[in-house]
């Protein structure tokens, strides 16, 4: 397979997999491993691609990003918001900071995906499943307590193959979010997250770069962006009428069968 080629599927598997509960993180190292993507360029396209894929949500929520900056200084409910969002973001960027090395070391391989792809299935059906009371409609209606638990839930994205976007949505249901609630919230968590996450590996692995990367990398990008912007919209019209419990089936299947073949290749 073209180098180019593999550069697009991967910007592809990343703008769909990342704002879904389905584990993008998973999914890459997977999918990086099946397409032979260059171990060595690796690591670059997949800063590449996470910039992409946060852009679409800039783009999406422009207008209420735009909204809230207009808002804050007059408006206590849109600055509530804005630090609410940063508070949730602080949980994880501390973990994340001390232990990212262990993390990428001891977990970053396809038995641990697989392994979290299919209790994190287990568990998204089984909350989905069980009576539970919405008290909190809106993204703005959303408590400082409420913030802290999503954030506290986000840390689980951590261990590879849980999901960013199914931590921090089902930490909101478990608080009593409406799924459009706890679906926004974890779109305005991912702006700093993904962004501080993106930045700092790109700091980080600069080095790396290489003038032969620059048309990968754009591909990556561009498919990463487009693919993720079409996958925002669609999940945002489905989480009015839907519930997750799909995506725990998806999870549980697509984690089975990683695990069947790993089986059989040891």
């Amino acid at each position: 397979m073209p180098l180019l080629l593999k550069a697009l599927v991967l910007g592809i598997v990343e703008g769909v997999t990342e704002f879904l509960p389905i584990s993008s993180t998973g999914h890459l190292i997977l999918v990086g491993d099946w397409i032979g993507y260059p171990e060595a360029s690796r690591v670059t396209m997949e800063i590449f691609i996470q910039m992409g894929a946060i852009l679409a949500v800039f783009w999406q929520y422009g207008a209420a990003l735009r909204d809230l900056a207009v808002r804050a200084p007059h408006d206590g409910a849109a600055r509530d918001l804005i630090a609410k969002v940063l508070l949730a973001f602080v949980p994880a960027a501390v973990v994340g900071l001390l232990f990212h090395h262990a993390i990428e070391e001891h977990l970053f391989n396809p038995l641990s995906v697989a392994s979290a792809l299919v209790l994190g299935g287990i568990l998204l059906i089984v909350i989905e499943r069980r009576p539970r009371a919405v008290t909190i409609e809106t993204v703005e209606a959303t408590r400082w307590s409420d913030a802290l638990w999503v954030g506290v839930a986000q840390v689980a994205s951590l261990f590879p193959g849980v999901s960013r976007a199914g931590a921090t949505i089902v930490g909101g249901l478990l608080v009593g979010m409406s799924r459009p609630a706890a679906t926004d919230f974890s779109f305005y968590l991912a702006l700093p997250t993904v962004s501080a996450a993106s930045l700092f590996s790109l700091a980080k692995d600069i080095h790396l770069l290489d003038r032969g990367d620059v048309a990968p990398l754009a591909v990556g990008f561009v498919a990463a962006y487009v693919s993720a912007l079409l996958v925002i919209r669609s999940f945002l019209r489905f989480v009015r009428s839907h519930d997750f419990q799909g995506f725990g089936w998806y999870r549980i299947v697509f984690g089975a069968i990683v695990l069947v073949f790993l089986r059989r290749g040891g």
